[in-house]
């Protein structure tokens, strides 16, 4: 059965920080990634706008040559509340075309509730990648930490 990740976390940061995270080549290196992979800026394209391209390449920090690229083609653009980007076809998604939706509401106290939607995922992949997408979030959370 396909199913669909959905995570939500809440940040101590304005939305625009977040939209910056995710947008910026150099911030989005700065954070992507489970922990004991990273992504080099030069591997990360970002078009933030419809029909713009979001790209990067993760490489295992044990194993540079172990490689891991992510390539979607973003649809919905709303700065700096709303991307939502379409990846082809991988292994991780069962041979499925995927959605990745990051969805950004401002709280009080300048903070942000990120909601991430991805999938379809395999069933048996989905504890994986929520394990995956924590651990990148809490490279973000110390990214954000440190200004």
């Amino acid at each position: 059965m396909d199913e669909h990740l959905v995570l939500e976390r809440d940040f101590d940061a304005p939305p625009q920080a977040l939209w910056r995270a995710f947008t910026d080549p150099r911030s989005l290196a700065g954070w992507f990634g489970p922990e004991g992979w990273s992504v080099a800026e030069e591997t990360v394209r970002v078009e933030a706008r419809p029909g713009g391209e979001w790209h990067l390449e993760m490489a295992s920090d044990d194993d540079p040559a172990q490689r891991s690229p992510v390539t979607a083609r973003l649809g919905e653009v709303e700065e700096p509340r709303l991307l939502v980007g379409h990846t082809e076809a991988t292994e991780e998604s069962g041979g499925r075309a995927m959605v990745l939706r990051v969805a950004l509401a401002e709280l009080d106290g300048g903070r942000t509730r990120l909601t991430l939607t991805q999938g379809p995922y395999a069933a048996d992949l989905l504890p994986m990648a929520g394990e995956g997408w924590m651990s990148s979030f809490a490279k973000l959370d110390r990214r954000l930490a440190a200004g």
